[in-house]
């Protein structure tokens, strides 16, 4: 009997959720996903050493003589996802996300000049913009963001998203595909009831069916790729969403087992579905996001904390740089 990840890829296409070269040459996804904690974890490994020194010894040579190493490595931080981006391109057949800084998920215009640098990047070396795609945050300004850069062609993940009213702000300015969070949902819920859940009461499970049944019911082209999974179970409930994120170990279970996969969603069934449409502007995402805690407190808490880690990146990149270099007089 086929494994259920064989089923899943049947029904869904699987991406891999790491920043680890070696895990992704072995699931061989489609698509593959990172965000600045796994390129900042990924940075530390042994294996991975050569892409930093790579990425350090390169801004050096940009940033000329007279550059600070702190200067030096705020260059090589700017460049170092796309060089994991690159290396996972090599590997898989499909497209990479690349995440814009965290730091400006309320900046309209700096996420936009990042994209296009990152874009940029890429294209120097060779690879298309359609082999990649930008993770934004979904604030009302990150969704501004990405309106405009699909516009140019480029192509947008919208990230850290927990609310319906995120959602279908992404859908109406057009972006490519969404990453609501099942996990981290899950995690709110747990905290702030005290309770367990499980299978199709699990609540990020139900906001990932929610928002692929309101997409299909209505017809928008955005794609639904559910993320940060705590367990299978919710892997098996989300079966037949557009795209799945899954982190390597989750993988490997699903790979392990057996038995048959039932797909849980299904853009047909969502067509017969009563789902009332909610005309979305600024004042009405706010207002819905206001009254969301779990929204509320999680998109500000990935905020803070995929910024935390890339700024312990960017430190661990200078004491790199230090180790590196070689005296002006040796």
């Amino acid at each position: 009997m086929a494994s259920l990840l064989e089923q899943l890829r049947g029904m869904t296409t699987v991406v891999s959720d790491t920043g680890d070269i070696n895990a992704i040459e072995q699931y061989k996804p489609q698509d593959s996903t990172t965000n600045p904690s796994l390129i900042a974890a990924a940075a530390g490994m042994p294996q991975y050493q050569s892409i930093v020194d790579d990425v350090l010894k390169h801004a050096r040579e940009t940033a000329g003589p007279g550059a600070s190493d702190n200067d030096v490595a705020h260059l090589a931080f700017k460049s170092l996802a796309v060089a994991f981006g690159k290396k996972i391109l090599e590997i898989i057949p499909g497209r990479v996300s690349t995440e814009v800084d965290a730091r400006l998920s309320y900046d309209t215009k700096g996420s936009i000049e990042t994209a296009r640098d990152i874009i940029a990047q890429y294209e120097a070396a060779g690879i298309s913009r359609n082999r990649i795609l930008i993770k934004l945050a979904s604030t009302w300004e990150g969704i501004q963001a990405a309106e405009i850069l699909e516009k140019e062609g480029i192509h947008c993940n919208m990230t850290l998203l927990f609310g319906l009213h995120q959602a279908i702000a992404c859908a109406e300015a057009k972006v490519t595909l969404i990453s609501p969070f099942v996990g981290r949902i899950l995690d709110w819920y747990k905290k702030d009831t005290g309770k367990d859940y499980t299978g199709a009461d699990d609540p990020g499970v139900i906001s990932v069916t929610t928002i692929y049944n309101y997409y299909k019911h209505f017809g928008y082209k955005t794609v639904v790729m559910g993320a940060s999974f705590r367990n299978t179970g919710e892997i098996i409930e989300l079966a037949g969403c557009d795209l799945l994120t899954i982190a390597p170990k989750l993988l490997g279970e699903l790979e392990a087992a057996e038995g048959t996969l039932v797909r849980k969603l299904d853009p047909a069934k969502a067509k017969d579905l009563n789902i009332e449409k909610i005309p979305m502007d600024k004042a009405t995402f706010d207002k819905m996001h206001a009254e969301d805690r779990m929204a509320n407190d999680k998109l500000k808490e990935g905020i803070e904390g995929f910024s935390k880690a890339l700024e312990d990146l960017e430190k661990a990149l200078e004491k790199r740089l230090a180790e590196i270099s070689q005296p002006v007089n040796a």
